[in-house]
């Protein structure tokens, strides 16, 4: 019985190691974003660090995930809204197939770029072992937060939130 318990006891402290694990070279709040090439999904690509300068969104999806799908909209009235003029905010898909993640943004069209990642230099980057995930950067590309999981992004609460966050003008 006693190894029965000690097995129990070993298998659940080591799901709970994998659940709180991080993504391999993730860059944790507080640190600032490594230099990485984007590659263009509805644009050219470019180089990460050509976004600092400006507070920046990023926000990490993928077609077949549904809470991506149903935050998309209101990351494109974010876009559009006044706090959205302070912010530059882009998107990151990490599907396998850009036409995969191409056909999801005629779906859930956006006026901000997006990029995507086939190779998961970003997604372990960012820490997106759950999606979807978005981060606010300050402009020197200093994380200061992550958010996992879909948000009403343009709430008087998530505004809010991003407003205070990234210290913009009311």
């Amino acid at each position: 019985m006693k190894t029965v318990f000690s097995l129990i006891l070993l298998c659940l402290v080591a799901t709970t190691n994998l659940a709180a694990a991080k993504t391999p070279g993730e860059v944790e709040v507080g640190s600032v974003l490594r230099e990485a090439t984007m590659l263009g999904l509805s644009g050219p690509s470019r180089q990460l660090s050509q976004y600092r300068g400006k507070p920046l969104i990023i926000n990490v999806w993928a077609s077949w995930c549904g809470p991506c799908q149903q935050e998309m909209g209101s990351l494109e009235r974010l876009a559009r809204s006044k706090t959205g003029q302070q912010v530059t905010l882009i998107g990151i898909s990490t599907d396998d197939y850009p036409e995969a993640a191409r056909a999801f943004l005629k779906r859930y069209p956006t006026s901000f770029s997006h990029y995507i990642d086939q190779q998961l230099l970003l997604e372990n980057m960012l820490g997106a072992a759950q999606l979807p995930l978005t981060l606010l950067v300050d402009a020197q590309g200093r994380v200061l937060a992550k958010h996992v999981g879909a948000q009403q992004w343009d709430s008087p609460q998530a505004l809010q939130f991003i407003g205070k966050t990234l210290r913009l003008k009311p």
